[in-house]
């Protein structure tokens, strides 16, 4: 067995003791495929006001340029869907936002895998990245083997549909590299058709700007009027899209602790939502991905929420 097949054996048994759902590593250089489409999807404006996207083109398509002398790119999931549900008669937030802040969660176990690496291999050298960094995490995944991108514009994999985090490590060192999967959404289109937006604007192209989880999470302004009753009672973010995929029948739950909800999130109905005090909010999402929107976001998306009502 050469080194790097020991190498790569060694990583993807050490992402699997980390906890991680899945492991693929593509060689990392400029994702030729990728270029044109961002480029049109950013010059149809379906960033909305999320100028962020339109930054650092050159790094997003181009890991070696991020990372010095980067070799490999390693994707990996972690599975966050949850085995408890919302209270039935409750505003709804998106299944990733239940427990504690992903970002976190993923970067403690990436510098560890990244510690691991160097431990066993010797010097080398590498950033985790977990959609934080102007990476194409879906594009890389996809590379790796990981999962097709489906016509939602999510990673899809039919052992278990699409309720997880995709985060890298991008390294200096050489090492067996995967290939893509083919694509199995096949004539399907519920994504498209369930959409209350209809931002799914064609198979495999989302409008961003279009989005319930861009309006609840990104848009700081107030929300468009023309929007009003097609939120479905979503307060933060929006699942639709992943909840109506039938590759996600296969979804497990996660054996994460630290994503398991909050006991009071999952008792909250409508009333307690629209009565939240600031108070309530810092207790219950202290490590959320809810902070991303703020008291002042969550309470503006639940009042235009009751006003639809």
């Amino acid at each position: 067995m050469s080194n790097k097949t020991r190498y790569t054996e060694f990583i993807k048994s050490e992402a699997a003791r980390l906890g991680f759902m899945s492991c693929g590593i593509s060689k990392a250089g400029f994702l030729e495929q990728e270029a044109p489409r961002l480029e049109s999807w950013l010059n149809a404006n379906m960033n909305g006001e999320m100028a962020y996207m339109e930054n650092h083109f050159d790094k997003r398509l181009d890991p070696t340029l991020l990372v010095d002398d980067s070799k490999s790119v390693i994707s990996l999931l972690l599975n966050y869907y949850p085995t408890e549900k919302q209270h039935p008669e409750s505003y709804k937030i998106s299944k990733y936002a239940y427990g504690q802040d992903y970002h976190f969660v993923i970067k403690d176990k990436l510098k560890e895998l990244l510690f691991s690496i160097q431990n066993q291999i010797g010097d080398v050298s590498g950033r985790a990245f977990v959609d934080s960094a102007p990476v194409l995490d879906k594009a890389w995944a996809a590379k790796s083997g990981l999962g097709w991108i489906g016509k939602n514009s999510n990673l899809l994999t039919k052992k278990t549909g699409s309720f997880y985090f995709i985060a890298e490590l991008i390294i200096d060192l050489e090492l067996d590299y995967d290939h893509p999967v083919t694509d199995h959404c096949g004539s399907c289109t519920a994504c498209l058709d369930a959409c209350p937006t209809n931002a799914i604007v064609s198979p495999y192209v989302v409008d961003g700007s279009k989005c319930i989880s861009y309006f609840t999470i990104e848009l700081k302004d107030n929300l468009p009027v023309e929007m009003k009753g097609k939120f479905q009672d979503w307060a933060f973010g929006c699942d639709v899209c992943q909840d109506v995929c039938p590759w996600n029948k296969f979804s497990k739950p996660h054996s994460e602790p630290l994503f398991n909800p909050h006991p009071e999130l999952l008792s909250m109905t409508k009333k307690d939502w629209e009565e939240i005090t600031e108070d309530t909010f810092r207790a219950v999402f202290k490590n959320s991905a809810l902070k991303r929107t703020k008291f002042s976001g969550l309470t503006r998306n639940i009042s235009f929420l009751k006003d639809q009502s």
